[in-house]
């Protein structure tokens, strides 16, 4: 299954983001380039700290306790988001990074950067959510996480966005990022 395109169609549903865009009083165009982007890019995130032993072991028992969450309804799920929750996964995953990513997305999309964190601190339980139902389709222990991701991340890299979000996580690369993302979605 590829999660990333399952996703990020559903989470492209014009109810799901007027829903989304709605709870932060954002344009649902804006709304829909920071999930396409910040997807991808936290997948990249939870594929590097899989690459440790500890980081693997860390996942493999969060993605077990999300394992059950019902994200077949991306709408429904977005809309009962624990915010606290969702932040404290986001900085799990990104660490030192979350800023970076946040300002980074925001330059992108025109979004502010508190307006970018309160849509990734929904989407990054719904990821979770949704690498929990993989990993457990797939009986995948801490020792294949890192295989599973790469496999996700592959899958991901053909629609472009794959390639691109890894430099979201850059200091370094936000100009020359935000130029080829502008031509991604039509923006000079």
């Amino acid at each position: 299954m590829d999660i990333l395109k399952l996703l990020t169609e559903q989470i492209s549903d014009k109810e799901t983001l007027e829903k989304l865009g709605g709870s932060i009083g954002g344009r649902t165009e804006d709304v829909e380039k920071v999930a396409k982007m910040g997807i991808p890019a936290l997948l990249q995130a939870l594929e590097k700290n899989a690459k440790s032993k500890e980081g693997a072991e860390s996942l493999a028992n969060a993605l077990e306790q999300h394992k059950d969450d019902e994200v077949e309804d991306v709408k429904g799920f977005l809309g009962n988001v624990d915010n606290d929750e969702g932040d404290k996964i986001l900085q799990h995953i990104l660490g030192g990074k979350k800023q970076t990513l946040q300002n980074n997305l925001a330059k992108q999309t025109g979004i502010n950067s508190s307006e970018v964190s309160q849509i990734l601190t929904k989407i990054a339980p719904l990821l979770l959510g949704a690498l929990g139902k993989e990993k457990n389709q797939r009986g995948v222990d801490s020792s294949g996480i890192d295989g599973m991701l790469q496999g996700l991340i592959e899958q991901g890299s053909q629609s472009g966005l794959m390639n691109i979000a890894a430099n979201l996580l850059d200091d370094e690369s936000t100009g020359g990022i935000i130029k080829k993302l502008g031509g991604l979605f039509g923006k000079k």
